[in-house]
């Protein structure tokens, strides 16, 4: 285990987007993070079955998907591609399925290589099927089983980057979103999510170690992703989905002390605070990705970005062309604002930045939450705790405290029926043990054992 006791970047003046201190070198020549944000294109299929009869048609999907992709950042003259296969959850199922469309991307982007030069790297994504047995069964099964022969074939097969969207703990961070139960929250993240990606991520990195190739990192998408889109729905606060957001960073650090090495995953808005402590190369989503789903972070999203993703289209047809080549069409010109900026220097690259923080804060406490400014006070409050429960602890009250800060100087509004929930979450966060073991001790009553076993999270 990696131990992040302080931020690698501790100022907000350092923490911008197409520069990591730890920058990433593709085989292709690609530096994720020395000074070129990328665009990274994540595509999926039209809305159809899965399975044998359709396979043939679902690599017709792909094959195309890839050639008209390639062709199109080949024309714009992009630096280089990152292509994120998610599989869909039966080509996890069933890892002869999903290497059937890991085979026609890799033989795409070699194409692309020789024909056109054009520098690239694969990124596969195995849908986490583990709670698809209920309650969750994390360590084994033929579900856990069917997703490490998909990594392992995955990365021999030549994919450098491996990711998840792993689920450890969401059967309770589920039921704690509704009940706005800070306590529960932190369980599930703080606690049961970091066993969970302790056992995960160990296992993913001894994979990559034996093929060379990266764990480039994971995501709270099923966790403060949710709180996001309920907040949208009006049915939790803004304020309580932001210091949700804030302590999901917690979660997604095992990651990289785990062996991860970036880029971060792109669904993951908390990487901007993984960025200033890891010092690794992340991927944000923002604008770009509302064909997947609208967000209060658009700009925002893009201050520290290394590589500038569309979350995921489906493969149809647009007025312009196939949807992902348009998606792909505008996160090429995204990058390339951001490029320029990076090359008329830092000031002016901290410009745009800030244009694209203020441009978002003011509106909305999830976004304000993600300011280089919070991001790097996050990161000193999570490094300086002594375990992964009392940072997550010590970020829901810094979080609330930014929130403040931000209301009482004019830079941040919030609903005046919100408000009184920043003193509710401040004295729940406050009211916690200050101890782990006392915490869980207080917290596994609450569990409700027909939907999570606490067996598989070693309590």
């Amino acid at each position: 285990m990696v131990s992040f006791s302080q931020p690698a970047i501790a100022s907000s003046d350092e923490l911008l987007f197409g520069r990591s201190p730890r920058p990433l070198t593709t085989r292709s020549g690609m530096v994720l993070g020395g000074g070129t944000v990328y665009p990274e294109l994540n595509f999926t299929l039209p809305t159809m079955t899965v399975e044998p009869a359709t396979l043939d048609q679902i690599d017709e999907h792909y094959r195309q998907i890839i050639q008209d992709a390639t062709r199109r950042a080949a024309e714009l003259h992009a630096p280089g591609l990152i292509v994120e296969f998610e599989t869909v959850p039966p080509m996890t199922e069933h890892p002869d399925w999903g290497m059937r469309v890991v085979d026609i991307l890799i033989d795409g982007l070699e194409k692309a290589r020789d024909k056109d030069g054009l520098k690239s790297v694969l990124r596969v994504t195995p849908n986490d099927n583990r709670e698809f047995v209920r309650p969750p069964q994390m360590r084994s099964g033929r579900y856990w089983d069917a997703m490490v022969e998909l990594f392992e074939r995955a990365a021999a097969a030549g994919t450098e980057l491996l990711s998840i969207e792993s689920v450890g703990g969401k059967e309770v961070h589920d039921d704690a979103l509704q009940m706005c139960d800070v306590g529960q929250v932190i369980f599930a993240l703080c606690v049961l999510g970091e066993r969970d990606m302790r056992f995960l991520w160990t296992q993913i990195h001894a994979i990559t170690e034996r093929h060379g190739v990266h764990c480039a990192g994971d995501t709270a998408c099923g966790f403060a992703n949710t709180a996001m889109v309920l907040a949208e729905q009006k049915m939790i606060p803004r304020v309580f989905a932001a210091v949700d957001r804030a302590i999901s960073a917690v979660r997604s650090l095992v990651a990289y002390e785990c062996g991860a090495v970036g880029p971060g995953k792109d669904c993951g808005y908390e990487n901007i605070v993984l960025k200033a402590i890891t010092g690794f190369p992340m991927a944000h989503e923002g604008k770009s990705a509302t064909c997947a789903h609208l967000s209060p972070v658009g700009n925002v999203a893009a201050c520290a970005c290394d590589t500038w993703s569309n979350e995921s289209v489906q493969h149809l047809k647009l007025l312009g062309a196939m949807a992902p080549t348009c998606s792909l069409e505008s996160l090429i010109y995204d990058c390339r604002l951001m490029n320029e900026a990076l090359a008329d220097g830092q000031p002016q690259a901290r410009q745009l930045r800030d244009w694209l923080a203020r441009s978002d804060a003011i509106h909305d406490p999830q976004a304000y939450i993600l300011t280089p400014d919070s991001a790097v006070r996050l990161a000193k409050v999570i490094t300086d705790a002594p375990d992964h429960y009392r940072a997550g602890k010590a970020v829901a009250l810094e979080s609330v405290a930014l929130l403040r800060e931000g209301l009482e100087t004019d830079r941040l509004r919030i609903d005046e029926r919100e408000r009184p929930w920043l003193d509710t979450i401040e004295q729940a966060a406050a009211d916690l043990p200050d101890d782990a073991e006392a915490f869980i001790a207080q917290q596994t009553p609450m569990v409700d054992p027909a939907k999570c076993d606490l067996g598989q999270y070693e309590l």
